[in-house]
Formats: C-alpha cells, structure tokens, sequence
C-alpha cells in the first residue's frame, strides 16, 4: 500500500494543472490570463463594440424626430401700392403622448396688406400664440416617429445582446484553444522523456557491449527505438507549435497584437483528482440558461420589433381625427388690421380623413401577423436546440470525469509495470523488448488521460457556453 501511495503521489506531477491556481508573478500562463486578453483585445469583440456604438448613435438621432425646432419667416414689400412687413417666428415640439404637437410663435406687423393677405395684420407690438395638436384616432398609441424612436431601442438593445453573443463564442474558443495548448505542452514533455529515456540507454548498452556483456544487435534495436522517439517527439513539437499558433489568437499583448506562448509558460502539474474537481458544474445553470442565452433574448427582440410593425400597420388602417386648440392675442395699440385684432382668440379645429382600399396597411398587417408566426416556431426550435445541446454536454462531462479517473487509475498501474520491468531487466530477469514495451505502454497511457483530460475540460468549456456563465468565461466584469 504505502508502495502504490508512493507511484501516485509521483504520477500527480505528470497530470494537468488547474491554471486558475497561478499567479502572473511565477511566469504562468493561466487561463484567466488568456480570456481577459481575448475579451479586451479580440479584434471581433472590437467589432461588435464598434457596432453597438453604431445603433448608439441611431437611436439617439431617432430622439432627434421629438426635438424643438425653430423657425421664422418674413417679407417686406419694398415697391407697389401695398407696403406691409411682416416678421414670424415659431417654436414646435412633437410630444408622444396621443401623437400631440404643441407650438408657440409670435409675429409682429407693420404696413398695410390687401384683402388677400389680412391674416397678416398685428397690433403694434405683435401677437403671440399658443397650441397643440391632439390625435384621437390615427396616431393615437403610435406613429411613425415613435416606432422609429423604439425600433432604434430595440436595435440597441439586439446589439447588446450581439456584443454579448460574439463574446461568449469568443471565450468559449479561447478556453478549448488554451486547454489544448496544455494537452499539447503536457504530449510533447512525455515523448521527451521517452527519447531522453532511450539516448541514456544507449549509452549503457555501448558500454555493455564493449565489455562484451550484451550483444551489439541491442544497440541497433535501441538506435530503432530512439529514432522512432524522436519522430514522435518532432510530431509533438509540431502539435505544440500549432496550439501555441492557435492560442494567440486570443492571447495577445497590451497592444493587441498576437503573442505566442511558450513552453516556461506552462501550468504547473496537478493530481487527477484536482483535473475531476474542476469538472464540477452548478446544476442550477441550465434551469435558467433559457433567460441568459443571449440567442433567445435577441428572439424576444425581435418578436417585440415584429409587434411594433404589426400595430404601425394596423395603425395605418385607422381614419384620422386630430383635435387642435390654439390661443392667440395681440398686444400694444391697435393698428392698421383694426379692432378686429384686438382681442383674445381661442380656437378649436377638427381634422378628419379616411384613408381608403388601405392595401399598403393591409399587407404590412398580413407580413407583420406571419412573421410574428414564424420567432414563435423559431424560439421553439431554438429552445429545443438549447436543450438537447445541454442534455448533450452534460452527458459528455459525465463520461469525461469516469473516463479521466479510469486513464489515470491506468497510468498509475502502467507506471507501476514499467517500475518493475526495469527492475527485472537491471537483475537480468526480463529482456529490452519488454522493457521497451513496458515503456511506450506507460507513456501511451499518458497521452491517453491527456486525451481524456482535454475532452473533459473542452465539454465544461462548452457547458460553460450554453448555460452562459459569464463569470467562468471571464465576462462578468465586462457585463
């Protein structure tokens, strides 16, 4: 017992590290490193970014559909029989309450002005008005400038949501590209040792052979052996090579330019039992995964955007009734208009219109009514999707945990055969096929909990992602 406790406690400096657990100052590439990189500097989070400041900037011209406009017009007739001046200015607001419109002007006169143009005539120091224009029928709950106004909220809120999708993609990749780029480093220390192994025996074997104590066919078979490692480590080198490749991609500097990891930037070792506790998962994360995928959320955008055009179109099919009152009164000593215009004036006017066939409203009603139709079938295929993928992981995880504790039970029975077989051959008891064997099967089984490792660790990346966990994919700061 205390033998196999020890072979363990040695196996533990062959496994994965769990990453997180390092610090910057000890050289360490950890994988919080690499996502904090990815979510600052990835040129497509940028992007999305930049595309968000974009419908920013939409929504807040469409606001602009509801600011207070100025404006002022006048004549002067300079020859003729009449020679009436006039100055008018006005100021207007579009409310959104009832589709209203509330104006103010004052206008101010001086001359004489045919029949024609009697409108004109103020008293000496002009006359002010007030009014506002109410919509009781069209445009009553929405119109044109209030579905631009909450089209270009919806399209802010889509991009948000854009920003947030491309950031979960790119941090879920940044995660596998990291672990494999581990698997990587971990695969090529094995096939070193492997050849190191190997160049050291030779040396013995030259020195048995030239006491004639073996004999020299051992050395070709170990040359064999020796350059079959080195093609096993130079395709591990190469396997390496292209994760760090991969990996700066979303490792990057300062600056954001790619950086390439290297091999000192390893994760320290960590025993099985630590790689099988970082599988652990929240059970409560795919219950609620439905309110925090960003795809669904973007859905429910859409089907509110869908809504807006169906009741802008069943607007249109509605007649118009606008309700307008306006107060008026002129100030100062009556001039040449008379005393007509010397008084206070309170109107109240009635517009109505109907619109008739309505073929444009009726076929933005019918195109509005389908596509609502269509998200619906389409959030349920998504929510299915959704749902299958989750199931899919989790079943994927729970495979990875058994499937890593079951390669690494193998490792440490290999290592425990390898020990002996070396044992036999130094006494003379066993030849160097087995040894050899004993060898290459213990680093196969290696590889083959790296291999198990790694698929463990990318289906909790992917859990990650489809439950949309923004703390383990680094973005909790960034939401």
């Amino acid at each position: 017992m205390t033998r196999f406790l020890v072979l363990l406690f040695a196996l533990s400096s062959l496994f994965f590290s769990d990453a997180r657990s390092q610090h910057a100052e000890d050289g360490i590439l950890t994988l919080e490193e690499v996502l904090a990189s990815s979510a600052t500097h990835y040129p497509m989070i940028l992007k999305s970014l930049a595309d968000r400041r974009a419908a920013a900037g939409d929504a807040l011209a469409a606001q602009g559909e509801f600011d207070l406009v100025f404006s002022a017009d006048g004549f002067s007739r300079v020859s003729g029989f009449w020679d009436g001046s006039i100055i008018n200015g006005e100021v207007r607001r579009n409310l959104r309450p009832f589709g209203a419109s509330v104006y103010g002007g004052y206008k101010i006169s001086d001359g004489s002005f045919p029949i024609y143009e009697d409108i004109n005539f103020t008293n000496t120091l002009g006359e002010a008005k007030l009014g506002i224009i109410f919509s009781l029928l069209r445009d009553r709950k929405i119109d044109q400038r209030r579905f631009g106004v909450g089209a270009a909220e919806l399209d802010l809120e889509k991009a948000d949501l854009d920003v947030l999708l491309t950031q979960i993609g790119v941090q879920h990749q940044a995660q596998i590209a990291y672990w494999r780029w581990v698997a990587a480093g971990r695969a090529l220390e094995i096939y070193e040792q492997l050849l190191t192994i190997a160049k050291e025996r030779q040396q013995g074997l030259e020195e048995e052979v030239r006491q004639g104590a073996r004999a020299a066919i051992f050395l070709t078979e170990n040359q064999q052996n020796i350059t079959r490692r080195e093609i096993l480590t130079a395709q591990a080198r190469r396997d390496f090579d292209m994760a760090a490749n991969a990996l700066s991609m979303f490792y990057r500097d300062d600056q954001g330019q790619r950086a390439l990891a290297r091999r000192p930037q390893l994760p320290e070792q960590a025993g099985p039992e630590a790689v099988v506790a970082s599988l652990e998962i929240d059970e409560g994360a795919q219950e609620t995964a439905f309110l925090r995928r960003p795809e669904l959320q973007i859905l429910s955008v859409q089907f509110e955007q869908a809504r807006q055009e169906l009741a802008l179109n069943e607007n249109d099919l509605k007649p118009r009734l606008d309700l307008r009152y306006e107060v008026s009164r002129d100030f100062g000593e009556v001039a040449e208009g008379g005393i007509s215009r010397d008084s206070t004036d309170n109107i109240v006017g009635l517009r109505f219109s109907v619109p008739f066939e309505r073929r444009k409203a009726r076929g933005g009603v019918a195109k509005a009514r389908a596509r609502i139709d269509a998200l619906r079938q389409q959030r349920r295929q998504t929510e299915d999707q959704i749902a299958v993928e989750v199931r899919r992981i989790l079943l994927s995880l729970d495979a990875g945990r058994v499937l890593t504790s079951l390669a690494a039970r193998e490792v440490s029975q290999a290592n425990i055969m390898q020990q002996a077989e070396r044992s036999r051959f130094a006494s003379g008891a066993s030849d160097f096929f087995l040894v050899n064997v004993r060898e290459e099967t213990a680093a196969n089984a290696r590889i083959r909990y790296i291999s198990a490792a790694l698929e463990a660790r990318v289906a909790k990346a992917n859990y990650d992602a489809a439950t949309a966990n923004l703390r383990r994919l680094g973005l909790e700061d960034a939401s």
